[in-house]
């Protein structure tokens, strides 16, 4: 989420008002996928919806995601090749984005350098050596947890895929809310800061836990609990990690989005590869 695309360039004057759910899907997945989606409103109610549907864009990429780790698997391959596989498919359906923010807030919080150069860091083009270091733990502890979480059932592998996918969205919609600033005046962090309020965030999180717990719950109301505890855990550690970001950068930039998404995912898919 380093990159935005740019705002449409005509927009409609007076777009149809039966369509603010439609804008805010189209926002989502312009906007969180490489799915050729249009984003057709670029503005504040738009971004607001989006925030709110990007579980729903998790949910589609942790389904791809999925799909593809049960493929190989009934093809033969091992449970680590199909959990590599799992862990790339979000990557490339996202265009590295969210990598990208992970290894460019590393080297921003890594550098110890004040907000502005921190935020000069994390602009350029290239990665340093806490953007490498964190993107190699991160990927491994993903594909890890994946195919520990394979290795005990494919559907647990492929909830597990599935869970982290809409967590990593839902840290997103978390950050989004009223009262987060943005650290830079433009980029996809400035459009989408401050734009759902409190009562939005709760509600999308109340329904991806129960959904979850739903999910969760056919293979056992062990696995129930533990699918509610990812999003749960997901959700705790993108809020410790908002939190330092916004005091040491002054708010939040699409970078920062990138690395939520990635930490609450990381979270959750560990939680869930727990036997």
């Amino acid at each position: 989420m380093s990159a935005a695309p740019s705002p449409p360039s005509s927009p409609s004057a007076s777009p149809e008002p039966s369509a603010p759910a439609l804008h805010g899907l189209r926002f989502a997945f312009g906007t969180l996928t490489v799915l050729p989606v249009r984003v057709t409103r670029w503005d504040r109610a738009a971004a607001r919806g989006g925030m709110l549907c990007a579980p729903l864009a998790g949910l589609v990429v942790g389904a791809a995601a999925a799909a593809v780790g049960l493929l190989l698997l009934v093809l033969g391959a091992g449970v680590l090749l199909a959990a590599v596989a799992t862990v790339a498919v979000p990557a490339v359906l996202t265009r590295g984005l969210h990598l990208d923010g992970l290894a460019d807030t590393a080297d921003g919080l890594g550098s110890g350098k004040p907000a502005a150069d921190a935020l000069r860091i994390m602009k350029q083009s290239d990665i340093g050596p806490f953007g490498v270091i964190t993107l190699v733990l991160v990927l491994a502890a993903q594909a890890a947890a994946l195919a520990e979480a394979y290795a005990d059932s494919w559907a647990r592998g492929a909830l597990a895929a599935v869970v982290a996918a809409v967590a990593a969205r839902l840290a997103l919609t978390l950050a989004a809310r009223g009262g987060v600033p943005a650290a830079r005046p433009e980029g996809l962090g400035a459009a989408v800061a401050g734009v759902v309020p409190p009562a939005g965030v709760l509600g999308v999180a109340l329904a991806v836990t129960s959904a979850a717990a739903a999910a969760g719950a056919a293979l056992g109301p062990r696995t129930a609990l533990l699918a509610a505890g990812a999003v749960l855990a997901a959700l705790a550690a993108a809020e410790l990690l908002l939190r330092h970001c916004t005091r040491r950068f002054g708010g939040v930039t699409g970078d920062v989005f990138g690395g939520l998404a990635e930490t609450a995912a990381t979270c959750a898919l560990v939680l869930l590869s727990l036997g």
